[in-house]
């Protein structure tokens, strides 16, 4: 059986790898996916600690959070699909202020 250091260690991975992501990146859609990413890395530590201590309410939280994940990503998309139309870019750098 796997410890639940290594669930935890690669939770910590990913949630780094988003963070990184988050931060480096210019584009919206890559700050979008890097804020799935962290937010799977936070799934993964919730499952993992949810059997480890044979506990369903990780799991059910776990499920909270791919449906906020999942709103998240609906109206960022809807947002970021306005702003292109608005503006026609895509990048962080290059919108400044979001009135007309």
């Amino acid at each position: 059986m796997v410890p639940l250091q290594w669930f935890i260690w690669l939770s910590v991975a990913l949630f780094m790898v988003g963070v990184f992501g988050f931060l480096t990146r210019r584009s919206i859609i890559m700050m979008f996916l890097s804020i799935e990413v962290m937010l799977n890395a936070v799934n993964l530590s919730l499952v993992s600690f949810a059997h480890f201590l044979n506990d369903l309410r990780g799991e059910v939280l776990a499920l909270f959070v791919i449906a906020v994940a999942a709103s998240e990503a609906a109206i960022g998309l809807a947002i970021l699909i306005a702003l292109f139309r608005n503006r026609e870019t895509a990048q962080i750098d290059e919108v400044k202020e979001l009135k007309g």
